[in-house]
């Protein structure tokens, strides 16, 4: 047996929790959210602190190093390793007590940031430290990085509010430590005592950050809470250390009153200098937060904001504190928003920007590795100016943003981290703005930590004597070197480790895998798919969006869009995986991606996991029998087709309700096949005789699903779109968007179907706007269409012309005044129109009706095909029951249920006891009801 064998052999004999040394479970942790990867030989998830320092007792006898992991949201490469990687978030998740007394609580390392928050939040109390992920990240995570926040100004670093840890060192041994010496490792005190002097003037000094500056998070930076002046604070000490001193098994935290009617001043300044530099006047105010962008980070969103080209977003306690921080200000321009709704808007200005951040104008990828690095306010104006000609003579790109009032600057770089020379010039800038910052004071990291990123360069930080100081602290708690090694002290090199360079490039027959490659390494792992994650994957408050449904409901990585990234990325690499597009544990992953493109839009950097499942399934059965479920479901149009020709449909449908009939279709036998529709779609509209409109043309797209199982929507379509005084006509022959074969990877039919269609549009395409009744078809025909023929001039024109229904009426016919149905709605909007075509339109269009309330987020869960696959209605119907089935229960008894996809609908109806329509049904209806009233 093999070492590693060996290894996870005597862990899974140990440890009541998971043991995984597979491909898969490797292949997900490899990276976190850096620009860094390293193999680990295998994956622990510990049920409790005895699994743990069981766990760390077996490593350190084999001289295996470990690695705490919580939502790998850690940018500077700490939360990867070669050794075993601690997955902390199965199981250690749980919010032990909370006393609101006391204002404290007791977490598990694996416990969601926004868990203890939601839990504190019905106490009027919060914890204080709040990072832009705290949907994912994880209380151990961010002791950890010591993370901080907007709300630092206020309330501190995570050390601020840390009151005991219990950890686990490598070989088992366990530390409670709190404030004074008990529970210090052997040593530790006679260290501090013999290095007084250092601690003193080594820190905050000379080249270190400056004295009395608040994110100093760089090395061991909390070193000097240790003085005896200090009151001995290990528990403060401890964090920060990036797992490179033991495992933290439980914490105490301390919790702050949280404001009751916050006020949000927003003010414009003339530029991004000027609002650095009036970003520490703000402080002696006591703000909350004081966050700073400028116009080049915001784009699109400067119309929304005060005159100005940069801006501050300083919240206060209440709204007087607002108007007199505005007075002191001496902005261009300036406002105080006290609407909590309004507040939500313009913060999400800010949160997209962090999004924004993550591309170039051009469309091109901005890279961590300088993402946090920190000043003292007073310095910071002076400092973005030079960082500014820094970039510019590495002819390099990035647009700063972040913690204006603590000095804190984010910032992702365009660096090119492929090629020698650009992994040269990466290592050159970094080498140079280590010494910008500690010549104006500063910090190599203000909050997320040093990592593989910047330790090298902690030497530019400190003086030799600290870097000494931090590798006999490091000694003092672990020994034998096992916790997280490369990290901190003794580190690795800056370029080394990098992600990319695993990926096919230039190679001859790379082909697809290396355009692949290119999108998959567009996942930088901040891992907002996981949102949500312990105790349950339900979504979190401030995210009710799509991404990821299958994730949501397993809680899995594998399952999240960063991990079924991270399974393409090893893959291509061909390291851990090696059976390329063959590979069994990819196929498994992607088995549950429901294709339902949430991640296109909620994703930061805009990952399109379906176009990616499309490809590997592509070429995954290139050559091979697919599953019978592919060419039932995928070729479901031209079998629709072939029994209307062949007058079998009725037949087909008396079939389709025997017991057998799904499974010998190669479907679940758990669902219900829908019923054929006795009359096409075009076969009414072409018996029928109706006066035509005078006003602009449409073009009325009969899609698979409206010309054969629903015609009732697209003649209720017809009714309405001709009564706002449009001129409707229909394509002159066959067409179909080639979802299906999208959806089961058949490209190449995809592709043939969509060269059919625009041959039969002719002239037609692009000559009149084409209106989609199916979200999912018109998403197809605008997004895939044109990536799936880039080269013919009339795809692009069909994906420009096609609209939505209400698009539709509000761009041809805007005068229009809909009949009223003044009833309150529910339902479900449909993924895809969220992800790819927006549904802003519709809102209005429901708004100017009366149809009060709104459609819930999430996913339907059946998804077209996927619900109907074998092994896949368990899932399907969970998926429902995260947001779309509860929220028709909470309805009251007079609401309509609105889904204008057909998925939605036959899930609705299905699991629900409610008939759920589309919105053009729910109209013309109105419209008819109006009429014989009238």
């Amino acid at each position: 047996m093999s070492a590693s064998g060996e290894l996870e052999r005597t862990l899974r004999d140990a440890l009541r929790g998971e043991v995984d040394f597979g491909a898969a479970a490797r292949a997900l942790v490899t990276m976190d959210a850096s620009n860094y990867r390293r193999v680990p030989v295998g994956v622990v998830a510990p049920r409790d602190a005895e699994d743990v320092a069981a766990a760390l007792r077996i490593c350190a006898a084999a001289g295996v190093p470990v690695v705490p992991r919580g939502g790998g949201t850690s940018i500077a490469g700490q939360a990867t390793g070669t050794g075993v990687v601690l997955d902390l978030t199965r199981h250690m998740n749980a919010l032990v007590s909370l006393d609101p007394g006391a204002r404290t609580a007791v977490v598990r390392p694996g416990l969601v940031l926004d868990r203890l928050r939601e839990a504190a939040r019905r106490h009027g109390l919060t914890f204080g430290p709040d990072p832009s992920t705290h949907s994912r990240c994880t209380l151990g995570g961010m002791i950890g990085n010591n993370a901080c926040g907007a709300h630092s100004v206020a309330w501190g670093t995570t050390a601020d509010n840390v009151a005991e840890l219990e950890v686990v060192a490598y070989g088992g041994a366990v530390h409670r430590i709190g404030t004074g010496w008990d529970g210090a490792p052997a040593g530790l005190r006679e260290l501090v005592a013999g290095n007084l002097e250092v601690l003193r003037t080594g820190m905050g000094t000379g080249t270190g950050a400056g004295g009395g500056f608040t994110r100093r998070i760089s090395g061991y930076g909390g070193l000097d809470a240790l003085l005896p002046e200090r009151g001995v604070q290990l528990a403060r000490a401890f964090c920060g250390s990036e797992g490179t001193l033991g495992v933290v098994t439980e914490a105490v935290v301390r919790l702050v009153e949280a404001p009751r009617a916050p006020a949000l001043a927003v003010l414009g300044y003339a530029d991004e200098g000027a609002a650095a530099d009036a970003a520490a006047g703000l402080l002696p105010l006591l703000p909350l937060t004081v966050e700073g962008m400028a116009e080049d980070l915001v784009r699109g969103a400067a119309a929304d904001l005060p005159r100005g080209r940069a801006w501050l977003f300083a919240e206060t306690r209440d709204e007087g504190a607002a108007r007199e921080l505005v007075r002191a200000a001496n902005a261009l321009d300036a406002v105080v928003v006290t609407d909590p709704a309004a507040q939500r808007a313009l913060w999400r200005i800010r949160e997209d920007a962090a999004g924004t951040a993550t591309r170039t104008p051009d469309g091109g990828m901005a890279w961590p590795g300088w993402e946090d690095c920190a000043v003292p306010p007073a310095r910071l104006g002076a400092y973005l100016r030079e960082f500014r000609a820094l970039l510019a003579a590495h002819g390099l790109r990035g647009t700063p943003y972040g913690h204006f009032g603590e000095g804190c600057v984010h910032v992702r770089i365009d660096f090119d981290l492929v090629t020698a020379g650009g992994v040269a010039r990466f290592r050159a800038f970094s080498q140079e703005l280590a010494d910008l910052v500690a010549a104006h004071g500063g910090s190599l990291s203000g909050e997320h930590g040093d990592g593989q990123a910047r330790a090298e360069l902690l030497p530019r930080m400190y003086g030799p004597r600290v870097i000494a100081l931090f590798e006999a602290y490091k000694d003092v708690w672990d020994p034998r070197g096992g916790m997280n090694p490369g990290m901190l002290v003794r580190p690795a090199r800056l370029d080394e480790n990098l992600r990319f360079e695993v990926l096919p490039r230039g190679k001859a027959g790379a082909g697809q895998a290396e355009a692949l490659a290119g999108e998959v390494a567009r996942c930088v792992g901040v891992a907002k798919c996981r949102s949500g994650l312990s105790p349950s994957p339900s979504p979190s408050p401030s995210d009710p969006g799509v991404m990821c449904p299958s994730y949501r409901v397993t809680g899995e990585e594998r399952h999240s869009t960063r991990g079924r990234a991270r399974l393409l990325h090893e893959m291509l690499a061909g390291e851990i995986l090696r059976d390329g597009w063959r590979s069994a544990e990819v196929a498994e992953a992607l088995d549950l991606c429901l294709g339902c493109k949430g991640c296109r839009s909620d994703c930061p950097v805009g990952v399109d996991m379906a176009a990616y499942k499309a490809e590997f399934l592509h070429r995954h059965w290139a050559g091979r029998i697919r599953p019978l479920a592919h060419y039932t479901l995928g070729g479901l149009p031209d079998w629709l087709r072939l029994l209307a020709t062949l007058r079998l449909t009725r037949a087909a449908d008396a079939l389709a309700r025997l017991p057998f009939a799904a499974r010998a279709a190669g479907l679940d036998p758990a669902r219900r096949l829908p019923r054929l529709s006795p009359e096409r779609f075009t076969a009414w509209w072409g018996a029928r005789r109706a006066a035509v409109p005078a006003g602009p043309g449409v073009l009325l797209w009969p899609d698979t699903f409206t010309e054969f199982l629903a015609p009732q929507v697209g003649r209720a379509a017809v009714e309405v779109l001709e009564s706002a005084g449009l001129r409707v006509g229909l394509p002159a022959g066959r067409v179909c968007c080639g979802l299906t074969y999208l959806s089961t990877g058949r490209l190449d039919r995809a592709r043939a179907t969509l060269r059919r269609t625009l041959d039969a549009l002719g002239p037609q395409a692009g000559s009149a706007p084409v209106v989609v009744l199916e979200p999912s078809c018109a998403a197809a025909l605008r997004a895939d269409l044109p990536v799936l023929l880039p080269e013919d001039p009339r795809a692009a024109r069909l994906a420009a012309g096609v609209r939505t229904f209400a698009e539709a009426l509000e761009e041809y016919a805007p005068h229009w005044q809909p009949p009223r149905v003044d009833r309150p709605v529910a339902g479900q909007t449909h993924c895809h129109q969220h992800a790819v075509l927006g549904d802003a339109a519709d809102r209005r269009l429901r708004e100017r009706a009366g149809l009060t309330g709104g459609l819930s987020g999430g996913c339907c869960g059946l998804a077209g095909n996927f619900g109907f696959e074998p092994g896949h209605h368990a899932v399907s119907v969970a998926c429902a029951e995260e947001q779309l089935l509860p929220s028709l229960r909470a309805a009251p008894a007079e609401t309509v249920v609105l889904a204008d996809g057909f998925s939605c609908r036959t899930q609705i109806a299905e699991l629900s006891a409610t008939h759920p329509r589309h919105l053009a049904e729910l109209l013309a209806e109105a419209a008819r009801l109006t009429r014989r009233r009238g």
